[in-house]
């Protein structure tokens, strides 16, 4: 018998609908991204200012500690929505939990999350990897950017601008991008997301002896989470 690697064309349909257990972990992880935000409010500005003061707008390098619930939330739940969902609950936890911009962190929230969401989006939520992983936080990183841009610095010189932007669309890519992606192996490796594909794709990657018995154990476990997301 054949067995044949599944191609972009040949994969499970995604499923769209939203599980119970989709809302809870979104829920979860968006809260625990809220309190990660709370605790990053309190050290950002001494952690970033050498960087300020190496380059104004360099700062924003280490900006996308706000942007992780968006790509984290994401990469598990793999639903539509789910970026933009992560990143509104944490916005949300961190404005009720008194964070200095108060609930204007929500408008923050939604932008960023739009951000991210639109990348998976246009992959059309069946690309899960490394690479979508860095894109999304890139997107995030441009919404962090043009929200930053527009109403904290909207005076600012170009370079700064430039420099500002930049800065905060790499640390989109690497902290929010790459750090989620990261975050989510480790999480499937505890057996935490046994009931996502993201959780059974990897157990199945560890478990198969060859590349092709991985790819064929990895379209099954998406077929199943298909068929019971619908």
């Amino acid at each position: 018998m054949v067995t044949t690697a599944p191609t972009p064309s040949t994969r499970p349909r995604p499923a769209l609908q939203w599980r119970v257990v989709d809302i809870v972990v979104a829920s979860v992880l968006g809260v625990a991204g809220g309190l990660v935000m709370t605790l990053w409010n309190l050290v950002y500005s001494p952690v970033t200012a050498p960087l300020e003061v190496a380059l104004p707008g360099l700062q924003a390098l280490m900006y996308a500690v706000w942007l992780f619930p968006a790509v984290l939330v994401g990469l598990v739940v793999r639903k539509p929505g789910a970026a933009l969902y992560g990143e509104l609950v944490a916005a949300s936890v961190s404005a009720l939990l008194g964070g200095m911009w108060g609930w204007t962190a929500i408008a923050w929230g939604l932008v960023q999350g739009l951000g991210a969401e639109i990348v998976f989006a246009i992959l059309l939520y069946r690309a899960w990897g490394l690479l979508p992983a860095i894109l999304a936080g890139m997107g995030a990183g441009v919404g962090m950017s043009i929200m930053d841009l527009t109403f904290y610095y909207a005076g600012a010189r170009p370079e700064f601008m430039v420099v500002y932007a930049a800065s905060a669309i790499v640390s989109g890519a690497v902290i929010a991008g790459l750090g989620s992606w990261l975050l989510v192996r480790g999480l499937a490796r505890t057996g935490a997301l046994a009931r996502f594909a993201a959780g059974r794709e990897l157990a199945a990657r560890s478990t198969a002896s060859e590349p092709v018995a991985a790819a064929s154990a990895a379209a099954s476990a998406s077929a199943e989470d298909a068929r019971s997301g619908s």
